[in-house]
């Protein structure tokens, strides 16, 4: 079985003195593991394009018990991140959410754009890393099933409006009446939320909210993808401790 794909590399490992082993989120076939033989001696032509946050075409095959890549062209390797340690810190989050919530061996098409699409802003700096952030958060956990209820309050069935109560445990938004524990949360970030949720990918970042609204919005966002997957991510730990 041979695959060709575009994908970005999520992870690399190094095994033993020249090889790789390198964890790609493709288009077609999602989330791959796969041998890069000989890829780090200095004359091999995937030496670039096994690197982590490459983003590359690839051929790949599979032998009896493994995934080969044989042929490697880098498309975009992200090299502006590199200049900034807190970016470079995030996209390796935005990488390990990718490899957490991105199917396996079927098609992942959303997970890879909207990745791309969060390290292209993060390298250009058109916005603000915590917004990037929890957007990407938000879009990968509707692309991963799970969406947050938006809507009316579950309880009442009245509309959410300033003041409502996001709750990260059952991702419903409360009433000022009936909330249950949850984050209060202003009409911004509320409708913050239904865009990141409801729109295209390519429109996914258009919107803006004010210095304490975009806290707000990060801080439930992470919450709510963190509650929910029932996961500790180191690389998050390592960017938070640079910010």
């Amino acid at each position: 079985m041979r695959m060709n794909t575009d994908a970005l590399v999520l992870k690399v490992t190094d095994t033993g003195e020249s090889d790789r082993l390198v964890t790609l989120l493709t288009s077609e076939y999602g989330v791959i593991r796969a041998f890069a033989n000989r890829a780090k001696k200095i004359n091999s032509r995937m030496l670039g394009a096994t690197q982590s946050l490459c983003y590359a075409d690839f051929s790949v095959y599979k032998s009896r018990d493994s995934y080969i890549i044989d042929d490697a062209q880098a498309k975009e390797v992200f090299f502006g991140l590199r200049n900034n340690i807190e970016s470079l810190a995030l996209a390796q989050y935005i990488c390990a959410l990718a490899a957490e919530l991105a199917p396996e061996m079927e098609p992942a098409r959303d997970f890879l754009r909207v990745a791309l699409n969060s390290l292209h802003l993060l390298e250009t700096g058109r916005r603000s890393n915590s917004f990037i952030k929890a957007v990407t958060e938000l879009k990968f956990m509707v692309f991963a099933g799970f969406m947050p209820d938006l809507t009316v309050c579950p309880n009442c069935g009245g509309e959410l409006a300033d003041g409502s109560f996001f709750n990260a445990e059952d991702g419903c938004v409360y009433c000022a009446r009936d909330g249950r524990g949850g984050e209060k949360i202003s009409s911004s970030v509320l409708a913050a939320m239904r865009h990141v949720c409801a729109n295209p990918i390519e429109r996914m970042y258009s919107f803006s909210l004010p210095e304490q609204d975009e806290r707000l919005f990060a801080k439930v966002c992470e919450k709510f993808l963190l509650v929910q997957t029932r996961r500790s991510f180191k690389t998050l730990d390592f960017y938070k401790s640079l910010i």
